[in-house]
């Protein structure tokens, strides 16, 4: 019986995750990654790294972040606690997407995670204090390929749902994406 569930987004590659609890009187047990389920949406390699993170601040921003090839990443991210604005934004060249973003909502309640392929930006907003994430990833951390985006950039034009209260040092230096930017290659 599957346990995931993956819908695909209108962003080609990106599908929505929704797990499937099994519920009983002492709580519930929950699969958060299947390698098996997951092969049909796209993640074919193990998980190389996993990461948890907590946002403090509703309304705080951390993102736009990406690996450059050939250390670019695969993420499953799912929320643990709390609830997110979960942001993905196509930067493959070439892409009828490209810089499109898709949102959803992630929370601790409605059991869904966003399946966000290689080539793509990830950000989100925090809708609740002490938003907690879980993210799996395809490919190690590389200081040397982490690249990023401005969450306000006017290119991307992503309407962010709450003013954006918090964003860290190193998100609001990241650059704007200007014309020449075309994208990431493989």
């Amino acid at each position: 019986m599957s346990r995931l569930r993956c819908t695909p987004l209108p962003l080609s590659g990106l599908y929505l995750v929704e797990r499937q609890p099994l519920d009983d009187a002492r709580g519930f047990f929950e699969r958060l990654f299947c390698a098996g389920e997951l092969a049909a949406c796209g993640w074919t390699q193990p998980i190389a790294q996993i990461n948890r993170s907590c946002t403090r601040r509703l309304g705080s921003v951390r993102g736009l972040h990406w690996q450059q090839p050939p250390h670019a990443e695969m993420k499953l991210v799912a929320c643990l606690r709390g609830a997110v604005w979960d942001v993905a934004i196509d930067l493959r060249a070439g892409s009828p997407t490209f810089l499109r973003w898709h949102a959803e909502v992630l929370s601790a309640d409605n059991c869904r995670a966003l399946l966000i392929p290689e080539g793509f930006a990830h950000g989100f907003q925090a809708l609740t204090a002490d938003a907690e994430l879980l993210y799996c990833h395809s490919h190690t951390y590389t200081p040397a390929a982490e690249a990023g985006a401005h969450p306000l950039d006017a290119r991307l034009g992503i309407t962010w749902p709450l003013p954006v209260s918090d964003m860290s040092a190193r998100d609001m230096q990241h650059a704007w994406l200007d014309a020449s930017f075309q994208g990431i290659v493989p």
